[in-house]
This record gives structure tokens, C-alpha cells and sequence, in this order.
């Protein structure tokens, strides 16, 4: 079963001398790759799900109906929030850029946009409470009185930690998607 969300294209790598190489602008795409960190937790959980869906066929067979669906629904759970996971991230289409977290997502159209700029600053390492010194995409409002959306991504979140020439390339390729999509 292919997960399309696992693999970013190809053609952002393939592709140097154009900067957005997509005949369907459309459709969201993440212009990078996730991280070890993020796929190897995602992994763990999916993992553990297992073991939890084991141990509801367990119960199955020997306790009741009742407990194996609780057990059985525990086990979505985990998968779901691996799957979730693997989803975070920036996205862009032609629509927007969006912002995929665990538990919300949020999308600005490019119109709201002013800028995307990549800046030198204390960033959270791994989302903890722990700041390092570190680079971060931003995005920057045309209505600076709304509620800015906060970082994008860091050198430090679990896609880019020690990944610093990944995290050039996918700020490139944001940066890329609001240069085209921001002039109009």
C-alpha cells in the first residue's frame, strides 16, 4: 500500500533550475521528506499497535466481545496518531501554504501573505521547552494586526535535526512557492 505523505516528490530534488516543477500546482504537497526522528517515533507506535492488536485477538478468543473492542480501539488510536504524525509538516499548492500539526491545522491563502523568510534565532529543540540557537522559517502577514502564524518549521524540530542541508533545501522550496504565489 503506497503512503504518498511518507515520500516528498522527487522533483524538488531533481530539479535545480526550476524552482516549481509541478504541472499540478492543485494538489498539497510537503516539499520535503520527514525526518528520522519523526519516522522512527512513528514506527515505535505502529509498533506498539501492533502488540495492542495481538492482545485484542487475545481477548478475543478468551474474554468478551466488549473488552477486545476497547483493546481494538485503542490500537486505531495509536495507528491513527502515527499516521498523524507522519503528516506534520508545511505543505504548499497553489491555494496556500499549510501548516499540519498533531492536533490542528491551519492554512493561509497566499493572498494573506506577505513573505516567508528564513531567520537566526532561539529555537525549540524537538517542540520542548528547550531553546537553542538555531534557524527558523517565518512567515510574515500583509495584515500585520492579525495573528501571525507561529514558526513554520526549525534546523531543530523532529524533521531537521542534523539535517541542516535538508532544511536549506525545503526553506528554498517554500521560499520558492511564495515568491511565485505572493506576486500577484
Amino acid at each position: 500500500m503506497p503512503l504518498p505523505f511518507l515520500t516528498a516528490d522527487r522533483a524538488f530534488e531533481a530539479a535545480d533550475d526550476v524552482a516549481l516543477p509541478f504541472d499540478d500546482r492543485d494538489r498539497w504537497r510537503r516539499p520535503y521528506r520527514p525526518g528520522p526522528c519523526r519516522v522512527g517515533v512513528a514506527a515505535l507506535w505502529l509498533l506498539l499497535a501492533s502488540y495492542v492488536l495481538f492482545a485484542a485477538v487475545i481477548i478475543a478468543l478468551t474474554g468478551t466481545p466488549a473488552e477486545a473492542g476497547v483493546v481494538f480501539g485503542i490500537a486505531l488510536l495509536v495507528i491513527a496518531g502515527a499516521l498523524r504524525l507522519l503528516r506534520m509538516g508545511v505543505w504548499v499548492s497553489a491555494a496556500g501554504l499549510r501548516q499540519v500539526g498533531f492536533l490542528v491545522t491551519r492554512t493561509v491563502p497566499w493572498e494573506q501573505i506577505g513573505a516567508v523568510r528564513t531567520v537566526q534565532q532561539p529555537v525549540r529543540w524537538l517542540g520542548l521547552p528547550r531553546t537553542v540557537q538555531g534557524q527558523a522559517l517565518m512567515l510574515v502577514r500583509r495584515n500585520r494586526a492579525a495573528d501571525g502564524m507561529p514558526t513554520l518549521m526549525t534546523t531543530h524540530n523532529a524533521d531537521f535535526l542534523g539535517r541542516v542541508a535538508a532544511f536549506d533545501r525545503a526553506t528554498d522550496a517554500v521560499e520558492a512557492w511564495a515568491a511565485e504565489n505572493t506576486r500577484r
